[in-house]
């Protein structure tokens, strides 16, 4: 079917997609160098920061041996930790690419096995990749931002966002890049593939493997990343603010310089990992569909929308990031918030009409048939991708209404810690459930309208709907932890007040933002998992299968009872490694200060790196057992029970998944801004005359009790939560990339039968 009129062909978009996303990167990148790396010093010579020794007088030098003393630790730390997953990642890559390509060479083809294997291996490296860049520009960046906040609090605001968005567009151009290069490359080793449905079928069936070894990234990122961070977040909590009385981010407690490295670990690298692995993953589903389709095989513009659209919410996102930061500045504190907002929200603004227009552009003018429906026009194409856009926004919104103290819900929560830390974990978990219902539902919703309008290809188009905002996501969400650091690195070297102030406020405005990220996470997870599941169904011919039968109903109470059992695991790792991180702090401050703690001079290097590798040895090890599970448990279903029953598995999965990791995200969510508002004082507000600081203000009772929900809701807002986006994804995509391989009769059903 011709295209009704000439106009550029898809890889000109995609690859126009590909140079702003990097140029902007190598910008942003450039902004972030120029930034001052010392207090009255510049990285590119001697010339004086305005106003940057001002208020410091001598205390200019100690400030400046403080920054690089502490800066270098959580550099080396945070790269350390990268290096020593990198090659456990390579390690299970390589066993995992020998086992996989044995058995789908076996019971498939070795053409197929090496395929696949080729684009798992480029799907791992290029997540890797990505990685790194975010992690480095992390760390390099928030000794910068601590030191732009002495000019003033725009300053340290545009800095943040810049380096933010330089793991945002790297992550998103990378893998836009890597996979169009890879089905270009497949394309010609294929041959002339419209002509030939089963070999395009094929090509794009082994072209998923690469949203499986982004996945595996992910798995690592975000279960070992998350070990680690609240490993140390708990360990430093303990040991500090709840044994010592110590601040926050303390230069004596040995464990904060973990914590900081952590902040980079869990919400760098792992959320980068994680969001990477749903936009491949999203893509590779969405061409699986697409090729499936007695139609769209017919024309490549057809076939590469899903890649075409990326490239559309890419050139959105750029042009989103740089009319904000050109046209609006950060006056007042209100400000912050409100411009890392309108960042996600003019960004789904200006995607809008983009999708319309590439829908109208690169689909057929009359109707057509995809796998399971004929009538599908590009109209309901575009309504899928923008019921995904929005619904992923307004899943954020809500989000943020159950974590941020600017409403009912958290502000409910701290006048709870009045009373006792117990009521307010009670109602912390009353708190979360609740925050469950209108997110499900409007997942639901989506799931319906789409599935509707185009079967699993409109839910696939969904998934990569809610992602393509994925750059300026990854924004917001890197403007958190970095400025978080820039915090900590004040305090630990005692910069002015004013600039503790200023990160303080950027840090609350990032906490807020970072709860729409991770409602942006699960609910981006949750359609890749269902499309996903969708283009494992065509594959097995599944679509019109029955859900009622024994095997069907086994698989659905076993692939519900597979979240729990990855909960634990996650929850108790975090718990055997954070009660490890405690001892060695004890350690340390008994051999050293014996009973004056409150005396002791700043935690050594020797002593910081300690709890650096207990935090690393510890989330890498505790790993393997979840880890295994997500990866081995859909094989094993499959191959022991078959197909039908593996698709009620997967459903089971997803759906318990997805409940779980929102409601233990919002719950720890909001009790971590609840300690942040009764130490800011914000119960004043909600009690009027009754307010005492002693009794209610920072280091009162009312503040132990906040922490110690704080502590409890670490790992479920950035471990155990999290990471159950993977189980959604990595389980499905496993399922999608085996699925020639999967019998149809499990050997367990031959034996039965």
């Amino acid at each position: 079917m011709p295209l009704a009129t000439p106009i550029p062909a898809p890889a000109y978009i995609i690859i126009a997609a590909c140079v702003v996303g990097f140029l902007y990167t190598g910008y942003c990148a450039w902004v972030t160098s120029q930034a001052p790396c010392q207090v009255g010093k510049r990285s590119d010579g001697d010339k004086q920061m305005p106003m940057a020794a001002e208020g410091n007088g001598s205390k200019v030098d100690e400030i400046n041996t403080r920054l690089e003393k502490y800066s270098s630790l959580i550099q080396r730390g945070a790269m350390a930790f990268l290096k020593y997953e990198y090659v456990c990642i390579a390690t299970f890559a390589m066993l995992f690419s020998a086992i996989a390509g044995t058995a789908l060479g076996y019971l498939s083809s070795r053409e197929r096995a090496f395929l696949t294997i080729f684009a798992y291996l480029l799907g791992t490296s290029t997540s890797m990749m990505a990685g790194w860049v975010g992690m480095a520009i992390a760390v390099y960046a928030n000794s910068r931002v601590a030191l732009k906040c002495y000019n003033n609090l725009s300053s340290g605001f545009n800095l943040a966002c810049n380096a933010g968005a330089v793991m945002g567009f790297t992550i998103m151009s990378l893998a836009l890049f890597s996979l169009s290069l890879l089905a270009y490359l497949y394309s010609l080793y294929f041959g002339d593939l419209l002509q030939d449905q089963r070999e395009m079928k094929k090509m794009f069936e082994c072209l998923a493997g690469f949203g499986l070894g982004a996945s595996t990234v992910a798995m690592f990122g975000r279960v070992g990343g998350g070990i680690f961070t609240k490993a140390a977040d708990v360990g430093a909590d303990i040991a500090g603010k709840l044994e010592n009385d110590w601040d926050e981010d303390d230069p004596r407690n040995p464990a904060v310089i973990a914590d900081n490295v952590g902040d980079n670990v869990g919400d760098i690298a792992g959320m980068g990992s994680d969001l990477f692995g749903s936009f491949a993953g999203s893509i590779c589903a969405a061409l699986v569909c697409c090729a499936q389709s007695p139609t769209l095989h017919k024309e490549w513009a057809y076939v590469v929308l899903p890649l075409v659209l990326a490239s559309g919410g890419l050139i959105a996102c750029a042009l989103s990031c740089v009319a904000i930061l050109a046209l609006f500045e950060v006056e007042q504190e209100q400000d912050v918030e409100k411009l890392l907002k309108r960042q996600l929200l003019s960004a789904s603004v200006v995607c809008t009409p983009v999708i319309i227009l590439l829908c109208y552009m690169y689909l057929p003018n009359q109707s057509f048939e995809v796998r399971g429906k004929t009538g599908v026009t590009w109209w309901h194409i575009a309504i899928c991708c923008c019921n995904g856009l929005y619904s992923g926004l307004f899943i954020g919104v809500i989000a943020e209404y159950y974590t941020s103290a600017t409403y009912k819900p958290v502000r409910r929560l701290a006048v709870e810690c009045k009373t006792s830390a117990a009521t307010n974990i009670i109602q912390g978990l009353a708190l979360g459930y609740k925050s469950c219902i209108v997110p499900v539902m409007l997942v639901g919703a989506t799931v319906w309208i789409n599935f509707n309008l185009a079967r699993f290809l409109g839910i696939s188009i969904g998934a990569i709907g809610i992602l393509m905002t994925l750059a300026s996501s990854l924004t917001i969400d890197a403007f958190g932890p970095i400025t978080d650091n820039a915090g900590g690195l004040a305090e630990m070297t005692g910069m002015d007040e004013a600039v503790r102030e200023r990160t303080d406020i950027l840090d609350a405005a990032g906490n807020t933002t970072a709860a729409i990220g991770k409602g942006f996470a699960i609910s981006s997870a949750m359609l890749v998992a269902l499309g996903s599941f969708g283009a494992y169904a065509q594959i097995k011919h599944l679509i019109d299968a029955p859900m009622i039968g024994s095997f069907q109903f086994l698989g659905l109470i076993f692939g519900a009872v597979v979240p729990y059992w990855f909960f634990a695991l996650t929850m108790e790792s975090v718990g055997v490694a954070a009660g490890a991180m405690v001892e060695e702090v004890r350690r340390q401050l008994e051999e050293k200060h014996g009973n004056g703690v409150n005396g002791a001079p700043d935690a050594s290097v020797e002593d910081c790196d300690k709890c650096i590798a207990i935090a690393t040895n510890a989330s890498l090890y505790e790993m393997i057992a979840p880890g295994s599970l997500i990866v081995l448990s859909p094989l094993g279903v499959g191959y022991m029970f078959g197909a039908e029953m593996l698709c009620s598995f997967l459903l089971g999965a997803v759906v318990c998944s997805a409940t779980m990791a929102v409601s233990a995200s919002n719950t720890g969510g909001a009790w971590d801004n609840t300690k942040k508002f009764v130490k800011s004082g914000g119960l004043q507000e909600e009690l009027g005359d009754e307010y005492d600081v002693k009794l209610h203000g920072k280091k009162s009772d009312t503040h132990k009790n906040a922490i110690v929900g704080d502590t409890v809701g670490d790992p479920l807002k950035d471990t155990s939560g999290p990471a159950l986006n993977i189980v959604m994804k990595l389980m499905a995509m496993v399922a999608l990339v085996f699925a020639p391989s999967i019998p149809d009769s499990g050997l367990f059903q031959m034996l039965y039968n």
